[in-house]
């Protein structure tokens, strides 16, 4: 089971650049019908000398996507959007990942099954815009049981 696991993970890999930005594996959890918001999640490498700022983007498949925040306070998930983005220091990378930063889908007109895909466009201070596809899964080793960890937050 572990190999197939891992086996299925390693199709799903796959990268995006434009310039000195560099995209890699961009993907967004299943999501119920009619589920207002998705997490979407990535990394984001700057190989640049400047350091460079993600901001947000678009998808035709929701109204738009904002760089969002997850905080543990006293034992409850809070969601914030970061409307000035996150910086991507010159030379580093930045996971976007379940738990923390990640991209937030405002209001999807569609649900999101495992194995389907949708496009995006990124959009960095610096770099511009990056054209990526997101491939839709399930991610087992944080895994909530609900397939939604942003129940209960509404844009």
């Amino acid at each position: 089971m572990l190999a197939a696991m891992l086996l299925s993970t390693s199709a799903f890999a796959h990268q995006f650049s434009q310039g000195d930005i560099k995209i890699g594996h961009p993907w967004s959890r299943v999501t119920p019908s009619a589920a207002p918001v998705a997490g979407a999640y990535l990394t984001v490498t700057n190989s640049g000398s400047q350091p460079d700022r993600l901001t947000g983007g678009s998808t035709p498949i929701a109204d738009r996507i904002e760089v969002h925040q997850m905080t543990m306070d006293d034992g409850i998930a809070r969601m914030r959007p970061l409307p000035d983005g996150i910086e991507i220091a010159a030379g580093a990378s930045v996971e976007l990942a379940p738990g923390g930063i990640h991209l937030m889908l405002i209001k999807p007109n569609q649900q999101l099954i495992e194995g389907s895909s949708f496009k995006a466009t990124l959009e960095f201070a610096r770099a511009g815009t990056v054209e990526i596809e997101f491939v839709v899964q399930r991610n087992p080793t944080v895994e909530t049981g609900s397939g939604n960890e942003h129940g209960g937050h509404t844009p």
